[in-house]
């Protein structure tokens, strides 16, 4: 009896640690959804960077953070473009100053001494009736004398330190993306030798479709002409167009091709989303290539598999960097 779908995946399915050692080494594509977070005191300031990102057909980084440190927004998306190649990621930045010594309080000196002569003048003028101590503090209420400025800060130095905690909220991020497409890895592999399966059966069968063929053939005109003489040599003619028309070798050559690069490129250290998508495009059109060329029944329950198959990991693809 044929085998379905659900009986190869069953068959097929592969343990996390065989699919690693048939690769030859651990599986290092990375997932594009993520999340990483860090958070660090330095230079007298308390940072937390917040990393997290969903698919995207390109990298579309967007970064929110305090508006007194957005000069180093562009470092910060400099980082991100370092370590992601595509996605929607969004960074989260927030700064707590964790003491006063920003904070610069100065005298206006000349100001200062413009009111106390300005008020011994009016004592002068009231006599007795004008007190003759000035308070500081009294001093301290006269508009401007005193001056509340935020100290000369290091922009390069902040910036510095704003991305040194974004580098570990990004390592956070990049361990759970190399998890999850570790997980989506193993599940394309596992469907890949399904793949495979079935068409080593399509490869076995599509001989016989031109042996039945040629026998139902042979009946027919039995049937028709009966006692007269039937010409074999039109027999194997017809045999022969037919067997032409129906013969999928190229594609499952083609097939067989395909699913090996798969393997390599899953194999691989760099991004291979936008390759896999492609690749699996290329493969969805040899099965339905096959589809069109056979009229068996069994191979069409095959070619149905094989698409399955082929749809479920290009929904997995689409979560591939």
């Amino acid at each position: 009896p044929t085998r379905r779908s659900s009986d190869l995946n069953n068959v097929f399915e592969l343990r996390p640690i065989e699919v690693v050692r048939r690769m030859g080494g651990t599986i290092l594509v990375k997932s594009m959804t993520g999340y990483g977070r860090a958070r660090e005191q330095r230079g007298g300031r308390d940072i937390t960077v917040e990393v997290r990102s969903v698919n995207n057909r390109y990298l579309d980084c967007t970064v929110k953070m305090p508006r007194a440190y957005i000069f180093a927004e562009d470092a910060v998306k400099a980082a991100v473009q370092k370590a992601v190649s595509r996605g929607k990621v969004d960074v989260f930045i927030s700064v707590d100053s964790l003491g006063a010594e920003e904070t610069v309080v100065s005298v206006n000196e000349p100001l200062a001494r413009a009111y106390i002569s300005a008020l011994a003048r009016l004592k002068e003028l009231g006599g007795s009736a004008v007190e003759e101590c000035y308070p500081a503090t009294d001093l301290a209420r006269l508009p401007d004398v005193l001056t509340v400025t935020k100290a000369e800060e290091d922009l390069e130095s902040i910036s510095a330190d704003i991305c040194a905690v974004l580098t570990d909220a990004l390592a956070a991020y990049n361990t759970m993306r190399a998890t999850e497409g570790q997980k989506l890895a193993e599940d394309i592999l596992g469907r890949a030798d399904t793949i495979e399966a079935i068409t080593a059966r399509v490869e076995e069968r599509s001989p016989q479709t031109v042996a039945e063929y040629r026998e139902k053939l042979l009946a027919r005109m039995q049937e028709v002409l009966q006692s007269t003489t039937i010409d074999e040599s039109r027999i194997l003619t017809e045999a022969a167009i037919f067997a032409d028309k129906v013969a999928v070798d190229e594609e499952t050559v083609r097939l067989h091709s395909h699913l090996s690069q798969l393997r390599d490129m899953l194999r691989g250290d760099l991004p291979v989303g936008r390759k896999l998508d492609f690749l699996i495009q290329e493969i969805n059109r040899e099965c339905n290539t096959i589809g069109s060329k056979c009229s068996d029944l069994a191979i069409a329950r095959d070619v149905v598999d094989l698409k399955a198959e082929v749809e479920k990991i290009r929904e997995q693809v689409q979560n591939i960097e």
